[in-house]
């Protein structure tokens, strides 16, 4: 963003000269200024970035947006250069203790994250164990096989191919495909351990929920729009297996 406004600061510069022997026109500096509802435009957009900085980390509604407020006021306001040692004097934090209490603030955001998650993953298992139809395997796996499809039943290095709906606890879907597009293709010991245990379950043409706890899923770590401790929910429809061919040796 700063280098496409220096780009346009240095194309606005370029103010056409005034001809020989004629003054050039003064212009009033107010006049150059945006309207307010540019203004207004760009600073809803410098509010979209900061927000996209505060949810990338976590923080989501847990900080005081009227201290954010006034930490921008005051570094606004803050005379002298930013280069100075002294500069950042001028704030309650060193950049030292900021470092520190920053790092603090993300790791307790974590474990909290990660303790809430595990909490309502163990609720959930237990409760939804005792549902009519759930089976729970040997690693906690817990599945319902709606359809059991014929006899070919993946294994643990063939390739299936797949209509799927991945959802959350609370219902948001995370990831899916669509009925009219053509099936996904995912190799079994390439993908989290509770679709490898779980689709050597049913057959082609099978269908079957899988409510995959987080160390079958993406554990303590998350993925992209998945916070970590997760549990995950699969509906799936195995459309076709694909046998693993042992590479020939080398001779």
């Amino acid at each position: 963003m700063a280098a496409v406004l220096v780009t346009a600061v240095a194309c606005n510069s370029n103010a056409p000269a005034a001809e020989d022997g004629q003054a050039a026109e003064i212009t009033n500096p107010k006049d150059i200024l945006p309207s307010k509802a540019v203004t207004d435009s760009v600073s809803y957009l410098m509010g979209i970035n900061f927000g996209s900085f505060l949810k990338g980390y976590g923080f989501g509604d847990r900080l005081n947006y009227a201290e954010i407020k006034k930490g921008i006021d005051d570094f606004v306001h803050a005379t002298g250069n930013q280069a100075d040692t002294n500069f950042l004097k001028q704030f309650k934090i060193s950049p030292e203790e900021m470092n520190r209490m920053f790092g603090e603030y993300l790791q307790k955001i974590s474990e909290y994250t990660l303790a809430v998650n595990k909490e309502k993953e163990a609720k959930f298992l237990a409760a939804n164990a005792k549902k009519e139809g759930v089976q729970t395997t040997e690693s906690g796996l817990q599945y319902i096989i709606s359809e059991a499809g014929n006899d070919v039943k993946p294994g643990p290095q063939d390739t299936v191919f797949v209509h799927y709906v991945g959802k959350l606890l609370d219902g948001t879907i995370f990831d899916q495909t669509t009925e009219a597009a053509p099936s996904a293709q995912l190799t079994m010991n390439r993908v989290i351990a509770g679709w490898t245990e779980g689709m050597q379950l049913i057959g082609e043409g099978g269908k079957a929920t899988f409510f995959i706890p987080s160390e079958l899923g993406y554990g303590t770590r998350g993925q992209q729009g998945i916070e970590p401790n997760s549990t995950l929910i699969f509906d799936v429809t195995l459309d076709s297996v694909k046998r693993y061919v042992a590479p020939a040796p080398a001779e």
